[in-house]
């Protein structure tokens, strides 16, 4: 089992920066594709950003390519996005997933190819 909790939304003004975390806890042994998804209300749950477990493989949704970036820190089990140019639109609840089978063999811009959530963190961008 993985628990994942995520940290650091809050409000931020459009064109602003903001970065959110997610921390793992349980078998947290570095071997999880981890990813990011975002729901906005009355939408339903998209993709956002994938890194494989070494990281050094990674995937955007390409309205966000050139301005997220995702990132891992494996001795601290932690996965974080870095958001830039922020705009109303990526207002929504951003959730972390986790899933222990390998980059290759998922696909990584699904929500049911992930196993475990974290409950979400809300991101709000203001005008």
């Amino acid at each position: 089992q993985v628990q994942l909790v995520e940290s650091g939304g809050g409000l931020v003004q459009a064109g602003g920066s903001l970065r959110v975390s997610c921390a793992a806890s349980g078998r947290t042994d570095s071997s999880h594709v981890m990813a990011w998804f975002r729901q906005a209300p009355g939408k339903e749950r998209e993709f956002v950003a994938a890194i494989s477990t070494s990281g050094r493989f990674k995937y955007y949704v390409d309205s966000v390519k050139g301005r997220f970036t995702i990132s891992r820190d494996n001795a601290k089990n932690t996965v974080f996005l870095q958001m830039g140019s922020l705009k109303l639109e990526n207002t929504a609840v951003y959730y972390c997933a986790a899933e222990s089978r390998p980059w290759t063999a998922i696909r990584t811009h699904l929500t049911n190819e992930y196993r475990y959530w974290g409950q979400g963190t809300q991101v709000t961008v203001s005008s």
